[in-house]
């Protein structure tokens, strides 16, 4: 399953059933479980950690030192889930000791080609990052977001849940949950009805979503006001907790 063109680095731990293609490179701290496929000319670097049943296609660079200044050699880390599909020429970075110490991706993601992941971005299940979506710095993004194409997304930001970018959104601010976004720079425009409904979403829970998102951005209330009326109404509406949530903690502020 090793190519004898590759080069492992002794210090690499890898599990039976790991293929790894020809002049691809692993080094020193890597572990990689079982039933992962690492395509052709693909570098990892460590200290890495990738789980089981990944794809990695040709050309890609996982696990490369942060690109940032501050950064004088601190062993951090790079944490890959399960079952994600990594395509040609992605770029992931390690994190930085200023934050968590470690770049995360989850459980089951789609990552499309070009898509960088810079330091400290830590990323939940079930993603889907279309070609070229470019992260920077400490971007949190969450369970079945859905970045498109080109899309650019500033340090710290936060994506909520559920999320929808169009292709080539600038985002400046948070998204928050269940929201669609486009633009240079980024604006709301409604929820993402359609991907709800192929998520199991009842059509009432998407109509509360739907007032939900009708109270944040068009009831002329300020956000405080707003988080006021959603957080009273969640004992009746449960799918409005990640949004409430999300809204409470939101450090950037929120497109708008």
């Amino acid at each position: 399953m090793i190519h004898p063109a590759a080069i492992i680095d002794p210090r690499a731990r890898v599990a039976d059933g790991v293929r790894i293609g020809a002049y691809s490179v692993i080094g020193p701290d890597v572990e990689i479980d079982e039933g992962t496929s690492i395509a052709e000319h693909v570098v990892v670097e460590g200290p890495t950690r990738i789980g089981k049943n990944n794809r990695f296609f040709p050309f890609s660079s996982i696990g490369a030192s942060p690109q940032d200044k501050k950064y004088a050699g601190e062993p951090t880390t790079l944490e890959i889930g399960d079952g994600n599909t990594v395509r040609e020429f992605c770029t992931f970075n390690r994190g930085t000791s200023q934050d968590a110490g470690a770049t995360r991706l989850g459980n089951d993601n789609w990552i499309m080609a070009y898509v960088h992941l810079a330091h400290d971005c830590q990323i939940g299940n079930h993603t889907i990052f279309a070609n070229n979506a470019q992260l920077a710095g400490h971007v949190h993004v969450g369970d079945y977001a859905i970045l498109g194409g080109f899309t650019v997304v500033h340090q710290f930001v936060h994506i909520g849940a559920h999320a929808i970018t169009a292709m080539g959104s600038i985002l400046l601010q948070d998204v928050p949950p269940y929201v669609t976004a486009a633009g240079n720079t980024a604006r709301p425009f409604g929820i993402n009805s359609e991907g709800l409904k192929r998520r199991g979403f009842s059509p009432e829970a998407i109509a509360r979503l739907k007032s939900a998102y009708k109270t944040i951005y068009k009831s002329g209330l300020s956000l405080a006001d707003a988080k006021s009326e959603l957080s009273a109404l969640t004992s009746q509406a449960p799918e409005l907790l990640p949004l409430v949530a999300f809204l409470q903690r939101s450090g950037r502020g929120i497109i708008r």
